[in-house]
């Protein structure tokens, strides 16, 4: 391991203060660190593209929130690149150091595996057929999204399980997640927390016309086609909740697990049940 790509958010001040201190450290030790665009440019030194460091770098540190991470999951999960990712940003799910603790969690992922295990999550395949011809194929970490647009008041979606109609939505959206987004919208949505390591996928409708409309945990091997079916109305298709476009009558979103996984480094020891207490304050009165 020689390269160490560095993404941070962007608009932000403190992952540059942070850097200021953490690149010469990281230097010193004799790896070259890839800085993204933008942090370069405040720090005065030359910067990389992110689809470059993607290809170059042996590990990538993200500065910023859960979106930092997922953006950057996207990019390098083909090249099964480990990101160890620092948390700036608000409630953080998924980036797993504190800011107070970057060094230590930096020497840890820079020394070996055995100082900084790596956990592999689960992501899915997103692919989209307009006219029997595809358009489109994305591997997302948290979720797909179909959402209505905002003019409309409910829509219908049949969504199928490999091959057989499972049913049609009657809801605002439908959401298909990971283990690892089952904390994101899925959770906002009426859906059920699952273990990150657990093998399967969520569907979960977006406030469903019927009651009994409930969200499935799906195992992991199934082959879910979605199929928005109102006539005449806006649906939008979100990926990670950072990617999307408007999707046409009769295009198919088909859902999959992803060939790839996102491999996020662990540099100390977790307990998953605390952080449920602390980020979702479960327990407290």
């Amino acid at each position: 391991m020689k390269k160490i790509g560095i993404i941070a958010k962007e608009g932000r001040s403190e992952p540059i203060r942070i850097l200021e201190e953490l690149l010469p450290w990281i230097e010193e030790k004799g790896f070259t660190c890839l800085v993204d665009e933008e942090a370069a440019k405040a720090l005065a030194k030359r910067g990389y593209p992110r689809a470059e460091i993607a290809e170059l770098a042996d590990l990538i540190i993200t500065l910023g929130g859960d979106g930092t991470i997922l953006s950057v999951a996207r990019l390098v999960c083909a090249r099964g690149v480990p990101i160890l990712g620092v948390n700036l940003g608000g409630l953080g799910f998924i980036t797993e150091v504190g800011r107070e603790r970057v060094k230590e969690a930096v020497e840890k992922a820079l020394a070996c595996e055995a100082e900084c295990p790596v956990e592999e999550r689960m992501m899915l395949a997103a692919s989209i057929k307009r006219h029997g011809e595809l358009i489109a194929e994305y591997s997302v970490l948290n979720d797909v999204v179909i959402n209505k647009g905002a003019s409309q008041r409910i829509i219908d979606i049949e969504a199928y399980v490999n091959g057989a109609l499972m049913t049609t939505f009657r809801a605002d959206g439908l959401i298909a997640s990971t283990p690892t987004g089952s904390t994101a919208y899925c959770l906002s949505a009426g859906g059920p927390v699952l273990y990150p390591t657990v093998a399967g996928i969520v569907l979960t409708p977006i406030c469903s016309h019927t009651l009994a409309m409930r969200p499935i945990v799906l195992p992991q091997e199934v082959r879910i086609e979605i199929k928005p079916v109102t006539k005449n109305v806006e649906v939008y298709l979100s990926l990670d909740g950072q990617v999307g476009f408007n999707l046409r009558e009769k295009d198919v979103v088909l859902v999959t697990k992803s060939p790839h996984k996102a491999k996020l480094l662990m540099p100390f020891e977790r307990d998953y049940f605390q952080v449920l207490r602390e980020k979702l304050r479960w327990g407290s009165r």
